[in-house]
């Protein structure tokens, strides 16, 4: 099973831009968490509201139409399906999606932003405990992988510029110490899993200054593993040859 997380940027663009069937064909989902889709269900085309064979699954924001929003397509049909955390001042902005299914609970999550100002940085500073206590309580039942985007780049070799980055939201000391409580909680971070030592290896590129093609990047997107899940992951991989957003989509293979 392949399961893959990709930031979209405008879930409604990848479609006009023929990206849509690209993505499908090259990555070869099985489960797919798509983050930053911008858009409700009425909003989508047929196309991507039920792709032949998946179900679908969808959280937008309920403050701010054309924001935030998260969606998941599933070939294996979820025994549940969960939106949010039940606490209102983070589900309003559709950030999160949870799917049971038989040996794991898999958490769709698009993480805020820090910038625009000190407020919007607590914000996200309290969403990541609230979420990660979320996770826990989900833990007790059955291991747990979320993925997403995070907005946080963890070490100075998943960021190509981490001496410029050090004041700016991204790569502050409290957003990196989350990650680290993430670790210490016993959650694998499977692309280092995988690749410890891989550097120049990033998920997100600003398109305003055409960083993709120099590689000035951050590695923003993650798959965190349960480590008592972790013997049954076999790849963690990033599909940088996908294009489409100012993120590339990224796998892990059960």
């Amino acid at each position: 099973m392949k399961i893959v997380s990709w930031n979209v940027n405008g879930l409604r663009s990848l479609e006009k831009n023929d990206y849509w069937e690209e993505f499908l064909k090259g990555v070869k989902p099985d489960i797919f968490c798509l983050q930053e889709t911008k858009a409700s269900p009425e909003q989508v085309p047929e196309a991507l509201l039920s792709p032949a064979s998946f179900s679908s699954f969808f959280s937008s924001s309920q403050v701010k139409k054309g924001y935030s929003g998260v969606a998941l397509y599933s070939k294996v049909e979820p025994w549940n399906v969960i939106y949010g955390m039940g606490i209102k001042e983070f589900d309003q902005e559709g950030r999160i999606i949870g799917a049971e299914y038989e040996d794991f609970w898999l958490l769709n999550a698009y993480f805020p932003n820090g910038g625009m100002g000190p407020e919007r940085l607590d914000y996200k500073m309290r969403f990541y405990d609230a979420f990660l206590a979320f996770a826990e309580k989900l833990r007790k039942q059955k291991p747990i992988i979320f993925c997403g985007d995070v907005n946080t780049a963890h070490e100075e070799i998943d960021l190509a510029r981490p001496k410029e980055n050090e004041e700016n939201t991204g790569f502050l000391p409290q957003e990196r110490a989350w990650i680290d409580e993430v670790i210490n909680s016993g959650y694998i971070d499977s692309f280092r899993h995988f690749h410890p030592h891989t550097a120049k290896a990033y998920t997100y590129w600003d398109m305003k200054t055409r960083a993709r093609d120099r590689n000035v990047g951050w590695r923003l997107d993650y798959f965190f593993v349960a480590h008592e899940f972790i013997k049954h992951i076999k790849k963690s991989e990033m599909h940088t040859d996908i294009y489409g957003s100012d993120h590339c989509p990224i796998s892990l293979t059960l």
